[in-house]
């Protein structure tokens, strides 16, 4: 597939998981859920290299690093996210996290050395302000007490193991190890972490038996973890974590949109103001810098200097 195909599908799915995790809300412990999650997808994946002869076999030095992966992409991130919605609401929880854009951009320059044009920090930003804009009732009306800011702390700390968990991916494709095999370990060990996580706590492992629970369990295994993940990792290592990060300030415009159909969500200019500086910052940050040289070829003459991105 190309970047363009690639990044379609991740938003698309990830943007339409948000319908899916609502059903895995509920008496089903969020760490039980997460490990039924990504085990089921580990099992996927782990069938699909079988099926494949692609090779499951790493030695002790990378299942370390695997199991930091599977911890900071598969697991903790997830479980604190759940957690920061107990505090705050959905809105703000999805502009904390959109924030990983930035954060992706300080870790690939602190890990990969990646200069990154004025272009991707003025994108992000107007993508971020757009996010910001749509949800500006719900924010409007929160009250930032002691509440809000632990929910907030722990969105920031799950953005800071997500975007650890973008880069030991990064990592792992540039010493050569395959995304499939090291993605299946990744979701193995991160659905362990939680089963782990789950038995500490003294909570026991339910499991819904609702239609709504297996099917959207279902959903995000294949489609929202499989299928998503394989996707996002791979443009990670073909277009960089500041541009392949983007996409998480999609979501909301894709969730927005679908709510409209499912929810019959009303819009307001808030919205449409919001979408529209959200689908700007997408076209600044992932226009092609061959495609914006035509129109200012002075401004984009490469420099001697600093290597454009």
């Amino acid at each position: 597939m190309n970047n363009s195909l690639l990044y379609l599908i991740t938003v698309l799915i990830w943007g339409s998981t948000w319908i899916a995790i609502n059903y895995q809300l509920g008496d089903v412990a969020h760490e039980a859920s997460l490990s039924y999650r990504f085990g089921l997808a580990a099992l996927i994946l782990f069938a699909y290299c079988k099926l494949k002869n692609q090779s499951l076999r790493f030695n002790a030095k990378q299942h370390l690093q695997l199991i930091l992966f599977g911890m900071t992409l598969f697991s903790c991130n997830y479980y604190l996210l759940y957690n920061a919605q107990q505090y705050i609401n959905s809105a703000l929880t999805c502009i904390a996290f959109s924030l990983i854009l930035f954060v992706n951009i300080i870790n690939a320059r602190l890990w990969y050395q990646t200069k990154i044009t004025i272009r991707a920090y003025l994108g992000g930003a107007i993508g971020i302000l757009g996010i910001v804009t749509l949800f500006w009732p719900e924010v409007h009306q929160t009250t930032f007490d002691h509440q809000a800011i632990l929910g907030l702390a722990l969105c920031f700390i799950a953005t800071l193991f997500a975007s650890t968990g973008n880069m030991l991916s990064m990592r792992n494709q540039k010493q050569g190890l395959a995304l499939l095999p090291t993605t299946f370990w990744g979701m193995f060990y991160g659905a362990l972490f939680m089963a782990l996580m789950n038995i500490v706590q003294g909570k026991p492992f339910i499991f819904s038996m609702t239609f709504s629970y297996i099917s959207s369990l279902i959903y995000l295994a294949v489609f929202g973890s499989v299928v998503a993940f394989t996707c996002y990792l791979t443009l990670l290592n073909n277009i960089g974590a500041h541009k392949a990060s983007y996409s998480t300030i999609m979501f909301p415009a894709v969730a927005v949109i679908i709510s409209t159909f499912v929810e019959n969500f009303q819009w307001s200019g808030f919205t449409f103001f919001g979408l529209l500086l959200i689908f700007i910052g997408n076209i600044i940050v992932l226009t092609p810098t061959k495609i914006l040289q035509r129109f200012n070829p002075r401004f984009y003459q490469t420099s001697n200097t600093a290597k454009v991105v």
